[in-house]
């Protein structure tokens, strides 16, 4: 099994040697299957399960009547106690292959309930020739409608038969062209965020946003973000909203501003064991927190003395400044930009001063997006030189790459956990803990 959600098969070996790969969806590791190439490349093929001839004992029949044609899901064939090994074989491979990396220490699983842990579900959405909302097929742009996502929370399939109930009564206006669902921590309480396109009316818009907000007591908001007009600095922009603009969002801890646009964790089960990991047993003198979103790590971080939160969107940041007790202080600025130290220093609060990112922090918790910190930003966040870096990551492939530049920089692994926020998927989250 490899990342990416297909089993690795090769063809028969040809003149030039060993067959070429071959990337199968839908199958486990040991499995005999009979299957149809669908496309041959020079360097690899694609192919399609027929049968199986001889299935694995972790085969299971999936929970989903979209599962196979929707591109949500990869592994829903597999129990989910097979599904945490698949990961945690991946993520270890993927860190001997790409980072040449023998891990020392073993890796730490923490599983979800398989189910309903989604608190954040996006759809597309179609109105012509009829009303269609759901996801793309798999490997294509061609919508599946899904009128139940069973990885999605209760409430927001609720939300998912309200949608199809307004569309099919023709109420979803032309230029609709996703909805997102964002449940709180209860799941008593939904934002829908709208994505419409460029020509759309908003006088329809806001009729539409009022309308559906009252047809569910559960929703607390709708916003619509509009696809901002050719050569603007941002690719959406806020166009209207009914009601609420925000949830708060309630953990073990603490509770934190969610407003629309903002970037939160999706599994409403595994929130509180995620800040956990990162940040238990953590203290010191500073704190930097990088790619800090709403301040889901900062606000945690309570036995540090000063904490200095980064993030480059606008929307995170205010939510960030409401968040951050009065110990930490929110940086807008893209990580690049704070450490190499040309970022405009704004400051979030009368008085405050912010520290010189030379300054020698006490730990650094990094949370990239998928693409990782990148050759740059990982040899600057080496050479701060923090005696400690936690690194949280969504992919194996860039947390690989960019752990040869930190190990490279001195430091050594002495935590590793798989954190499985997205059961039957593919994607898998993993916290790294780094030590000089």
């Amino acid at each position: 099994m490899i990342y990416g959600g297909d089993g690795l098969a090769h063809l028969p070996a040809d003149e030039k040697g060993r067959g070429k790969a071959a990337f199968v969806p839908f199958v486990l590791s040991g499995e005999k299957i009979e299957a149809t190439l669908t496309e041959q490349k020079p360097g690899f093929a694609r192919a399609r399960v027929e049968s199986v001839l001889e299935p694995s004992p972790h085969r299971i029949q999936p929970g989903c009547p979209y599962f196979g044609p929707c591109g949500g899901c990869h592994y829903q064939h597999s129990s989910y106690e097979h599904q945490l090994e698949i990961k945690k074989e991946i993520l270890r491979e993927t860190l001997k292959r790409t980072a040449k990396l023998e891990l020392s220490v073993d890796i730490q699983s923490h599983p979800s309930p398989p189910w309903n842990y989604r608190n954040r579900s996006r759809l597309k959405v179609q109105n012509m020739p009829e009303f269609k909302a759901g996801y793309f097929k798999m490997a294509s742009h061609e919508l599946l409608a899904v009128e139940e996502c069973p990885i999605s929370s209760p409430l927001i399939n609720r939300g998912i038969a309200a949608l199809w109930q307004n569309g099919r009564a023709g109420k979803v206006p032309p230029g609709v062209d996703e909805i997102e669902f964002f449940a709180n921590t209860d799941d008593t309480e939904l934002l829908i965020e709208v994505s419409a396109k460029a020509d759309s009316r908003r006088a329809a818009l806001r009729a539409w946003a009022e309308d559906f907000r009252s047809s569910m007591a559960e929703i607390a908001g709708v916003v619509v973000f509009r696809e901002a007009a050719k050569g603007a600095p941002s690719n959406q922009e806020k166009l209207l909203t009914a009601g609420a603009d925000h949830l708060i969002y309630r953990t073990a801890r603490t509770a934190y501003r969610v407003s629309a646009g903002s970037f939160f964790q999706t599994n409403r089960y595994l929130t509180d064991e995620l800040v956990k990991i990162v940040t238990q047993g953590q203290s010191g003198e500073l704190a930097l927190d990088l790619y800090a979103g709403v301040g889901l790590f900062s606000t945690a971080l309570c036995d540090m003395r000063h904490i200095f939160s980064v993030e480059s969107s606008q929307t995170s940041t205010a939510d960030l400044s409401y968040n951050l007790s009065s110990n930490g202080e929110a940086v807008r600025a893209t990580t690049e930009e704070y450490l190499s130290g040309s970022h405009n220093t704004r400051r979030a609060r009368k008085g405050s001063v912010l520290p010189h990112p030379a300054y020698k922090p006490d730990l650094a918790v990094v949370d990239p997006p998928r693409s990782g910190l990148g050759e740059r930003v990982a040899r600057m966040l080496a050479t701060l030189d923090a005696p400690r870096v936690v690194y949280v990551s969504c992919d194996p492939v860039t947390l690989a790459r960019d752990l040869v530049v930190l190990l490279a920089g001195g430091y050594r692994i002495e935590q590793v956990h798989l954190v499985d926020l997205f059961p039957q998927t593919y994607h898998l989250e993993s916290v790294v803990h780094l030590a000089r």
